[in-house]
Formats: C-alpha cells, structure tokens, sequence
C-alpha cells in the first residue's frame, strides 16, 4: 500500500476568481467557502486601517496562477 501525501498548491484560482484570485485560492487552500474569505478580507481592511489590502496586492504579485 503506497500512500502519496503531496502537498496543496498555493495559487490564485480560476474558478473561484472575482478579482485576482487571491481570495478564491485561499478558500480552495483551507477548504472553506470563498465568500467567506472576501468578507473577511473586507472587514480585515477596514480593522487595519488598509494593511490588509497592501497585503492583499502582495498575494496578487507573489502567488503564481493556477
């Protein structure tokens, strides 16, 4: 019996996209609804003040697409 334990991609999605991906990658990453990421990620940007937003754009540059 031979058990592959590969590890999950970190990408941007194409499936889950509405603006860059980051979003709807992290959702297929943790297995969690993407709206519920985008909500977060709203909230969270307005909370710190728009960090989260300049880390957000980080994502979008470093994060390679699917």
């Amino acid at each position: 019996m031979t058990i592959t334990n590969t590890p999950k991609e970190f990408v941007r999605s194409d499936s889950q996209k509405m603006v860059a991906g980051v979003c709807g990658g992290i959702a297929e990453y943790f297995e969690i609804d993407a709206n519920l990421v985008r909500v977060l990620a709203v909230v969270g940007a307005f909370v710190t003040g728009g960090t989260l937003a300049l880390v957000y754009l980080a994502a979008w540059m470093l994060m390679p697409q699917r």
